[in-house]
Order: structure tokens, then C-alpha cells, then sequence
């Protein structure tokens, strides 16, 4: 989530120059077998001249050294004229021509992002953000705006990131018109239907049942949060708990405070006449006028460090992975050039001090890198990862500790120095070799209040970096003391243990913790009560429902043999006698299941024997019990169940076992509508 560094992708600049006897030579050999394979280089000779010449005596070429090869030293950075306007509803536009394809693009960027989400309800932003393009708007559903732009060979995509939204359309130009009513409806009147916000949240839900399955990223992901740490939302992240609480009332309402026109930036740009262009879009946007009070700033970033060596244990990897470093800074601090320089000599690529050391001579590491990230409204991370053999674990991490340590002793060589600076100026180049990586740059800088002219300064201050001031600023801002050592690996291979590193190594739990209720207070306990008796009069009265003492349900599925996985059949029967007696018995393509609860413990028969039931086989069947129709409507009567208003519609209903289920009830009818819950899969995984 963080924003690129100036460095932009990374791509080994090409470098223009006099070449023009390498050239020669290449063509003439070029020449010389097109003419041979189109018969005319013998043709043109007559006999008689071919036997009476003689051949001329064979010549080597010069042979070239690239040291002497001279080049013209990078022009300023061109950025083009970029119209701006601001529309009567506030909404600031950015138009850009650009006549090289017939395609018109588009992206609206909104002052929003996951650091305003509330600390019980983490991933709103992220959720918000998938929904508003899968929801539709209020006339046209989002598979029928999917059948729409496949037809056109179109595109409108959504997402809110950190510390910003994106919508964003591209179109060939004679669609232009239809893709942008699109985008409008997207921007201005998504609908959020409750079926996409359900898929959305089951998307986050299986990123957080597989976020452990990745070593590197485990390193990654612990190195960023231990750093930034957990009291503020630059250290957070997503849990079953937080995505659980999350509902279509809360999207409803973030969308509302941060989508207001005064609070987005559009730009947009391709084969277009920028008059025509101005003129269409305000007339798009004439009819959104909401207002809201101004978005305040982003939370800030924490300055105190909880230094320390973590361990992930990872006992399923062969290798271990590796992330240690700092707090960083941001693209606008003075020294951001020249610690991009020092990273970079440090661990920058195949020249740098760590990849020579660790990986050629020492041989241990797979890979190493280094980098200053900086971002442009907060602190970024500085950050040394990597991997390496399990053996070499504390060997590589003390080779890398002995590098930082140089680098900020004594001053680095001339050609480490041009070799870096170089890398960062040509990247520069590539950053801005087109008109639209150049427009995105420049709104990233209107967007985070960076000066016009910000990439010019970057560009000369990078250049007039030198190697005292590579020195000054690892000393002043490298502080050893203060890094984070994440370790992800089997601590069992290890060559030596972590404590060898000086200090105990603390544990890192990767439990991902199950789903838990959400915060209650005296109002929110209150409406609860309210919106379950109401749901309870709906359906008949809470006494008829406590009349309600056994019943029996039977279930049957087939899946369409034609289908992936098809032609199996389901038939569960449900048998419940009041109050907690349930037994379910399921037959699958032949194979039956019998199960018994009495509220507390049962037993499992199956075709491989019988048992108690235990684990999540009996989570499961207790879930099925606490979910029970008459039994959920009847939970403010139940001992040990509380029963919690999360919005207007919705209660949470929960026991401290760990049970719970959000009952959602029609605003019109109070009748339920929809039972949302996490379960257990009798394989242990959970699903939704």
C-alpha cells in the first residue's frame, strides 16, 4: 500500500550515443545477406571481372572499449501542459491530450483510504471500495454494466487503497460517451447491493484464511506492522472479527462522508478535444452537488521503535525469510535523494555491497535487496529483506548488520557512487517517457500538496549528491539500534540460534484469531432487544415461538452433473427436540452421516466407525444448534446470549463460546431477511 518511491520502475536505462561505426559494421553484414539471399550479389558481377579480381586483404574490427563511450548528460524532465479546471460543483479536472491511440482514459482520485477505517471494523475502506464497482448503481446492476463494457471492449475499475479511492474508466474513443455515463453512475450512485457486499467480504475472509501461506510475505507483512505498530492503523490489519462486523449500512455511510465532488480529483486524457471535453463532463456531473465537511488529515505515523529479533516460526519452508530495518521518511525530506543513493549502494542490485557480500562471497542468501521507501504524506520503511539458506540464518543477518555498520563509517567509492546515482537518474527517465505516467505523477503531487515543480528539484538534487553526503545521511538517519529483526523460517535448521544475534529472539503468533463479537454498549444493547422483538411480532409472537418444541427439517441438493464437479447428490435430515437435543443425518453420493448433540458433547457415525464428537465436528454441529430458527429469534430470552445492535437492521447475536450470527430484518416489515455467519468446515477451515 505504500507509494513508489521517485525511483519509478526500475528499468536499466538505454543510453543514447555516437554508435555510428558498430551501426556500420552490423549493417553491412546486414546488407550483404539480404543481397545473397535475393541472388543479386553474384548477378551484378560479370564472369570476367569475378576471375581476374583479386581479394582484398581481410580487415579486423576495432575493437571498442565501453569505458570510452561518451554520453550526453539527461535533459530536465519535460512535463506537458495539462488543463485544469474547476467544475461548479467543485470537482477539480484535469484534462490531457494525447492523439497517438484513439482512447480515451479517466481516474478519478478521492481523498479517502483505509487509515479512516474504525479499529473494530477494519478492511470498510477495502470493501468499499471492491463493492462500488461489483454493486451497480440504482438503475443498472454490475453484471449488467459488465455485459455493457464487454461489449465495448471497455473498462471501469474501483478501489480504495492507504490514503486514497480510485475510480477509473478506459474506452476506445467513438465509447466514449457510454463507458463515462458508466463511470459517472459509479462515482456518483453506486448501489452496494447486499449479494456483492456478502462475495466482497468472502473475498477478504479467504485472503485471511491463506495470509500465512507465504513465508516472504509473512516477513513482510510482521516487519511492517511491528514498525509502524498496532496502535495506529498504518500497523493494522484485517481479521475474520473486523470483516464480520462490517455492513452494507457502514459502506453506505463511508461512502457518503468521502465521496462529496470537492473531495475528487478527476483526470482524464487521450484523443479528445479538451473544450468538448470540459464541456461534457460538467454537464455529466451538473446533478451531484452533495456536500460533506472537509476530510481531516491522515492519523499520523508513531515515532517511538520497539526494536527487538521476531520470530514467525514457519516450520514447512526449506529457507528462511528475512526483513530488518527502520522507520523511513518521506519523498519531500531534503535527504530523501541521497539516502536513495546510500540504499542503493547498500543494496540496490547486482553491483551493491550486500549482494556481493552475502550472495557472491558468502553464498548463503537466495536474494537481498535494500530500499528507503519514502512516501508522500508519512514516514515510509526503511527496509533490508531478503532470503537465505535455513544454516546461514544468523551468519547472513550479522554479514548485513556488519554493511550498515560500513556504510556509515567511511565514505563510499567514486564508482559505487556514479553507479547509483545513475541507476536513480535513468529511472527517472522511464518514469516520465510517456504523457501518461507523467500525468499520474503530477496528480500524485497536486493530490499530496507537492510543489509543480517537485520532480525538477528531485532530479537535481539527486544529481548533485555526493559521497559526504552519502556518509552524513546513514549516519544521521541509520540507527542500528533501533531496527526491527523479523525472522520467517524453521528455527530447528538454523545454524546457530537467533540469540546469537545478542538478543532473546520474542515470538511472532500467526493464530489467526477466530471471529468474535462485536463492542457493546448500554444504547447498543438496547436497540438490539428492540429489533429482535420486532422481528419476533413479525413472525408471530415471541410465545409461539417458545411453544415451538421439535421439529424436523430435511434438506436435498443435486448439482447439475453437466457442472465442474457435478452429479453428486445431497439429503440431510434435521431432527431438534427442545432445548438442545439435534441430529443430523446426511447422505452424499452414498456415504451416510449421523450425528448427536445434547447441547455440550454427542457422537459422530460414519462409514469409517464411530466416535465422540470432537473438534470441528463439534463446533460445527453447535453452530447448527445456535442458529436454529426458533432458537436464534429467541435469543434475548436464552442464558449466556447477548443480543447487540450494529445498525439499524442488524443484531449480533453471540455467546462467549464464541458463537455468532448477524440477524438482519426488513426496515418495512421487521421479518428476517438474512442469517450471516462464519462457520467451521468439518475439515477445520472456515466458510461463510
Amino acid at each position: 500500500m505504500r507509494a513508489p518511491s521517485e525511483r519509478g520502475v526500475g528499468i536499466p536505462a538505454r543510453r543514447a550515443g555516437n554508435h555510428a561505426g558498430i551501426w556500420s559494421l552490423d549493417a553491412g553484414v546486414r546488407l550483404l545477406a539480404l543481397l545473397s539471399l535475393a541472388g543479386v550479389a553474384g548477378a551484378q558481377v560479370p564472369p570476367a571481372a569475378r576471375k581476374s579480381a583479386s581479394p582484398a586483404p581481410a580487415r579486423s574490427a576495432p575493437v571498442l572499449n565501453p569505458a570510452d563511450l561518451k554520453f550526453p548528460p539527461l535533459r530536465p524532465i519535460q512535463t506537458p501542459h495539462i488543463a485544469t479546471f474547476t467544475l461548479p460543483n467543485g470537482m477539480r479536472l484535469f484534462l490531457l491530450e494525447d492523439h497517438e491511440l484513439p482512447m480515451v482514459h479517466g481516474a478519478a482520485r478521492i481523498r479517502t483510504g483505509n487509515l479512516f477505517d474504525p479499529q473494530d471494523k477494519i478492511g470498510l475502506a477495502t470493501v468499499t471500495g471492491m463493492v462500488i464497482r461489483t454493486g451497480g448503481s440504482k438503475t443498472r446492476t454490475g453484471e449488467q454494466w459488465n455485459e455493457e463494457l464487454e461489449n465495448l471492449a471497455a473498462s471501469v475499475e474501483s478501489s480504495i487503497g492507504e490514503t486514497s479511492g480510485s475510480i477509473s474508466f478506459s474506452a476506445l474513443k467513438e465509447d466514449a460517451d457510454a463507458v463515462l455515463s458508466i463511470f459517472r453512475e459509479a462515482l456518483t450512485e453506486p448501489e452496494f447491493r447486499q449479494d456483492k457486499v456478502d462475495l466482497a467480504k468472502a473475498q477478504m475472509r479467504s485472503g485471511i484464511s491463506r495470509r500465512n501461506d507465504d513465508a516472504r510475505g509473512v516477513a513482510d507483512r510482521e516487519f511492517t506492522n511491528l514498525v509502524y505498530g498496532e496502535d495506529t492503523p498504518y500497523g493494522w490489519q484485517e481479521q475474520y472479527s473486523t470483516i464480520a462486523r462490517i455492513t452494507r449500512a457502514d459502506i453506505q455511510d463511508f461512502y457518503k462522508r468521502y465521496f462529496f465532488p470537492t473531495n475528487v480529483m478527476l483526470a482524464v486524457w487521450g484523443d479528445f478535444d479538451t473544450a468538448a471535453m470540459k464541456t461534457r463532463l460538467e454537464q455529466l456531473f451538473a446533478g451531484w452537488t452533495v456536500e460533506q465537511p472537509p476530510v481531516p488529515p491522515f492519523p499520523a505515523v508513531r515515532t517511538a521503535a520497539d526494536p527487538g529479533v521476531y520470530l514467525a516460526v514457519k516450520k514447512d519452508v526449506t529457507q528462511t525469510f528475512f526483513a530488518l530495518g527502520q522507520l523511513g521518511g518521506e519523498l519531500k525530506d531534503k535527504d530523501y535523494p541521497a539516502l536513495e543513493v546510500m540504499a542503493d549502494i547498500l543494496g540496490g542490485g547486482f553491483q551493491s555491497r550486500l549482494f556481493q557480500r552475502v550472495r557472491t562471497s558468502m553464498g548463503a542468501a537466495y536474494d537481498i535487496g535494500a530500499e528507503w521507501a519514502a512516501d508522500y504524506d508519512h514516514p515510509g520503511l526503511f527496509q533490508i529483506a531478503g532470503s537465505t539458506k535455513s544454516v546461514s540464518t544468523v551468519d547472513t543477518i550479522k554479514a548485513i548488520q556488519e554493511e550498515v555498520a560500513r556504510i556509515r563509517a567511511t565514505e563510499v567509492s567514486e564508482q559505487e557512487l556514479k553507479t547509483a546515482k545513475d541507476t536513480a537518474l535513468n529511472s527517472l527517465v522511464f518514469a516520465f517517457d510517456t504523457k501518461t505516467k507523467t500525468l499520474g505523477r503530477l496528480l500524485n503531487y497536486e493530490y499530496y500538496g507537492y510543489p509543480k515543480d517537485f520532480i525538477q528539484q528531485y532530479q537535481q538534487a539527486l544529481a548533485a549528491v555526493t559521497r559526504a553526503d552519502v556518509l552524513r545521511v546513514a549516519k544521521q538517519h541509520l540507527d542500528p539500534a533501533v531496527f526491527t529483526v523479523v525472522v520467517a523460517g524453521n528455527p530447528d535448521a538454523f545454524g546457530q540460534p537467533l540469540s546469537a544475534l545478542g538478543q532473546a529472539p520474542r515470538g511472532i503468533d500467526l493464530a489467526i484469531p477466530e471471529a468474535s463479537a462485536a463492542p457493546a454498549n448500554p444504547a447498543t444493547l438496547a436497540r438490539g432487544k428492540e429489533i429482535l422483538a420486532r422481528a419476533q411480532q413479525a413472525v408471530g409472537g415471541a410465545d409461539k415461538l417458545a411453544a415451538v418444541k421439535d421439529f424436523t427439517r430435511t434438506t436435498s441438493v443435486e448439482v447439475d452433473p453437466s457442472a465442474p464437479g457435478g452429479g453428486i447428490k445431497a439429503l440431510e435430515t434435521d431432527q431438534w427436540v427442545s432445548p438442545a437435543a439435534l441430529r443430523e443425518d446426511m447422505e452424499v453420493s452414498g456415504r451416510r452421516i449421523h450425528s448427536f448433540l445434547n447441547g455440550r458433547s454427542g457422537w459422530i457415525a460414519t462409514p469409517e466407525g464411530a466416535g465422540p464428537l470432537s473438534g470441528p465436528q463439534l463446533k460445527q454441529v453447535q453452530g447448527d444448534l445456535f442458529r436454529l430458527y426458533f432458537r436464534l429469534l429467541l435469543s434475548d430470552a436464552l442464558e449466556g446470549r447477548t443480543v447487540n445492535a450494529i445498525d439499524q437492521q442488524t443484531v449480533e447475536i453471540s455467546t462467549p463460546a464464541g458463537e455468532a450470527a448477524q440477524l438482519t430484518v426488513d426496515p418495512a416489515t421487521g421479518l428476517p431477511v438474512r442469517v450471516r455467519y462464519d462457520a467451521v468446515h468439518v475439515a477445520g477451515a472456515p466458510v461463510s
